[in-house]
């Protein structure tokens, strides 16, 4: 049941210090909900002369660089040579991991971004999960509300799952390549390895090293 969306077959969690926190769960959406009481119990933890307190429930690796214009809400945890760049806007409830990129004008919002994750230009991520060296091109988001505001379903071509989420934004595998200025609705899946043509707007569930252009999803070869 529900075969390709689970952890487990989108991630590889040693690209994560939420390891041990997603182990928890079967579903990636599942952890929505806890990040926040997560990253406070995880950055508590962390070892002090790796990294620093900023402010109130903010840790920022000492190998981090972080522009002056950006702005990082708790909690947030910001890893090992990630790079905040200018005016970036990162809300709280984030976990960047390491070698991130987080650029000009990102919004970060109830966020996992495992390691070497790039979000480097007017990207949104809100209720999302971002796995190990997956890209979002220029412009492209995740959109996290129903413009009804009903709750969120993954759909399939075979099945309709409820999440029991109003905001859940992309679950997005690792090694995924996002194209500029698209679109992931909310509820979107993409598996492993999946590219999405710029331009897109992506809904439901794009299977593992599959290509999605406009509307129309081929396996690779």
């Amino acid at each position: 049941m529900y075969k390709m969306y689970k952890i487990s077959d989108l991630y590889d969690l040693n690209h994560t210090l939420a390891k041990e926190y997603l182990e928890g769960f079967e579903y990636p959406w599942e952890a929505l909900g806890g990040i926040k009481s997560f990253i406070i119990k995880l950055g508590k933890s962390l070892p002090e002369d790796e990294y620093d307190e900023i402010s109130e429930n903010v840790w920022v690796h000492k190998t981090a660089s972080v522009a002056p214009t950006a702005f990082i809400g708790a909690p947030a945890i910001i890893g090992k040579n990630t790079e905040v760049r200018h005016c970036a806007f990162v809300r709280g409830s984030a976990l960047v991991g390491e070698n991130c990129v987080v650029g000009n004008s990102v919004e970060l919002k109830n966020v996992i971004l495992f390691d070497n994750v790039q979000t480097p230009h007017y990207n949104y991520v809100g209720d999302s999960i971002l796995g190990y060296k997956s890209h979002m091109g220029a412009g492209s988001i995740t959109s996290n509300v129903k413009s009804d505001k009903t709750l969120v379903c993954v759909k399939s071509k075979d099945e309709v799952i409820e999440t029991g989420l109003k905001k859940f934004g992309a679950m997005v595998g690792d090694f995924v390549e996002v194209g500029c200025n698209s679109v992931l609705n909310p509820g979107t899946v993409i598996g492993r390895g999946s590219n999405v043509y710029p331009l897109s707007s992506v809904r439901g569930v794009v299977e593992e090293k599959s290509i999605y252009k406009q509307g129309v999803i081929v396996k690779k070869f």
